[in-house]
């Protein structure tokens, strides 16, 4: 869900939308590179594990440029959900019910799961079994605080930024606490059960009882679903008051590693161990700190001056200044490797793209979207091997569709494995327009001609005289994303549809475009938004389309509505068999329901040689600092 850099928005674009998005999630430090001699990968390995451990320290974490938590409650909106809102911040602090990512593989993870496997009896029942947990005001975890948010779901679908119509908890009938360690559900159809633990359970994050109020005092909302929405009002607005977060009553009852010593709004962030943490691992650390930078050049000014009175302990390097690498090469040379660090690409499981606003309310933009040669026109002018090559310098991998391609999973189909299936063609895209309607002229603004629905008309609802001039929102702060789209519009141009780039801090990008607007009740009043990362999946993590794709989701952010694709969609979350997954992404990834651009490494991370257990970075882009512990030099 997540935003890129979009919880993904979630993500979550699972964005940062879901890094938002999640959005998901949800814009970042994605990276690669383009020249100058390559190294051995021996030059950048030093040990992720081991070592005389010093007990203690302060480990200090780079968030991604111009984007800083700004939401702690773990029940988030469309327009907040994003992999720095949710796994840099408030997954430290409220664990969700089952955990994804071992490694580099995005699999259910039980040893850091609140729950144990969820059980599927006869009757399409299914049975979840709390572990022992307990809140740090010293109440357990319980099957009622899971309810509470199941509750909420009912009560405030909407306001869940991966909500899917039709889905969880309206999927379930006969839901209840049976004990305080247990609850039982039964499904209202077969399901995979796969998919089912991944994209529907792994949603839920139990909910402390002391949550359980609006401004008026004690409310009902964990046995009460009317009594959810208002509580929802109370909590969100809570939320909103960064402020207050330390401070408040509500925020300081955790369940996870960490808790909040220090927040401010502009992105510095200090969490200290949670004494009273129920799970396996335990922190290490004195303190995990978040640092905000405005660019992600400000970044490596200090990253590269640990003089300068901030230590950076895991920064990442910019594309424009990280080594170029060899197609085979992990990485290429280290350029601060004498200063004593690790340098690790980390990549998603996730998908990058930029979406076109199909219910867009400017003009006619919106019916010129919904063409699908105008869609598949402007994949051809995105050069997606040259944006790898060149911005990212090697550290990317080609989006071939709904489905991700890295790591290497079950989930991808052979058509999906053989690449791009938009290669750069502006020959094809220049006859997609002239044979459509277009009055194509090159560095100037190309018009509809011959409007109308016949074969070679503009189409539905385009008029005649319809320009190709659109705005186009974008996530500052990332050098490569701005090169991208500057290459974009260059290529455009040349066939006169003209790009008015305008770019804007992550956070902002990621509220106007990153949603569903009409399902999420927001301003339509967009072209185009790009906050860098696209989707990972996250917090559904099987890749089977609902967040993202279905008609009215709220990760929707194109507002594609297509009845093939949900019936396909559909097939896919009750087939056990590849079959079905296979043929809905090859179907998809042709119709373009949103514009596919490279995924880039959501950072090339550089890691002290001194603190160990941070390597391997999880593809599901969650952190966890309690695994981190410095050793001696």
């Amino acid at each position: 869900m997540r935003k890129s850099r979009a919880v993904g928005a979630a993500q979550h674009p699972r964005r940062r939308s879901r890094r938002a998005a999640l959005a998901l999630t949800v814009g970042t430090a994605a990276l690669a590179l383009v020249a100058a001699g390559c190294a051995s990968n021996s030059n950048n390995n030093t040990p992720t594990t081991g070592g005389t451990a010093i007990k203690g320290g302060t480990a200090v974490f780079a968030l991604p440029p111009s984007d800083t938590p700004n939401y702690i409650f773990p029940f988030t909106s469309s327009s907040f959900i994003s992999i720095t809102n949710l796994n840099d911040f408030s997954y430290l602090l409220y664990r969700p019910l089952y955990w994804f990512g071992q490694g580099t593989q995005p699999t259910f993870n039980n040893s850091l799961s609140l729950a144990n496997p969820p059980t599927f009896g006869t009757g399409n029942t299914v049975t979840i079994t709390l572990k022992h947990y307990m809140w740090s005001n010293g109440k357990p975890v319980t099957a009622q605080d899971v309810m509470f948010w199941i509750n909420m779901m009912q009560a405030v679908p909407q306001d869940w930024g991966a909500d899917v119509p039709g889905g969880f908890p309206t999927n379930v009938t006969d839901i209840k606490a049976v004990s305080p360690t247990e609850l039982t559900m039964t499904m209202k159809q077969p399901f995979n059960h796969t998919w089912f633990l991944y994209n529907e359970l792994s949603q839920i994050t139990p909910m402390p009882a002391a949550w359980d109020k609006t401004a008026s005092g004690p409310s009902a909302c964990d046995t009460t679903v009317k009594d959810c929405s208002a509580v929802y009002t109370y909590l969100d607005g809570q939320s909103k008051a960064l402020n207050t977060y330390v401070s408040s009553p509500l925020w300081s009852i955790v369940d996870g590693p960490w808790k909040l010593s220090a927040f401010n709004a502009d992105g510095h962030v200090t969490f200290v161990p949670n004494k009273s943490y129920s799970g396996p691992v335990k922190p290490k650390l004195a303190a995990f700190q978040e640092v905000p930078f405005t660019t992600d050049a400000a970044e490596y000014n200090v990253l590269q001056s640990p003089s300068s009175g901030t230590k950076i302990n895991v920064g990442y390097l910019p594309e424009q200044d990280a080594p170029a690498k060899a197609v085979s090469a992990a990485v290429g040379r280290n350029p601060i490797q004498h200063l004593g660090y690790t340098l690790a690409p980390w990549y998603t499981w996730g998908i990058s793209y930029y979406p076109m606003n199909l219910q867009s309310t400017d003009g006619d933009h919106a019916a010129i979207f919904k063409q699908l040669y105008f869609r598949e026109a402007m994949a051809y002018l995105m050069n997606q091997a040259s944006v790898i090559s060149g911005p990212l310098r090697g550290y990317g991998k080609l989006t071939v569709g709904p489905v991700g391609n890295y790591p290497a999973t079950t989930y991808l189909s052979p058509q999906g494995k053989a690449g791009d299936p938009f290669p750069y063609n502006p020959t094809k895209a220049k006859s997609l327009l002239s044979n459509n309607g277009w009055k194509v002229t090159p560095g100037g603004t190309s018009t509809c001609v011959k409007p109308g629905t016949a074969a070679g008309d503009c189409g539905a609802g385009v008029t005649a005289g319809s320009a190709l001039s659109f705005n186009f929102v974008y996530s500052t702060g990332t050098a490569w994303i701005q090169q991208e789209l500057e290459q974009l519009q260059s290529n455009s141009s040349q066939l006169g549809i003209k790009l008015n780039l305008s770019p804007k801090p992550f956070n902002q990008v990621v509220a106007l475009g990153a949603g569903n607007c009409v399902a999420a009740h927001i301003s339509c009043a967009w072209d185009m938004a790009d906050w860098g990362l696209g989707w990972s999946f996250a917090p559904d993590y099987y890749p089977s389309g609902e967040t993202l794709f279905t008609t009215g989701s709220l990760a929707n952010a194109s507002g594609y509505s297509n009845p093939t694709n949900d019936a396909m969609i559909n097939q896919t979350l009750t087939s056990n068999s590849p079959t079905a997954l296979y043929a809905w992404q090859d179907y998809l990834a042709k119709q373009l329901p949103i514009q596919w651009q490279p995924n880039g490494a959501y950072q090339i991370t550089e890691v002290s040689n001194n603190l160990r257990g941070v390597l391997p970075q999880q593809t599901t882009l969650e952190i966890n600092p309690e695994n981190w512990y410095f050793v001696k030099s």
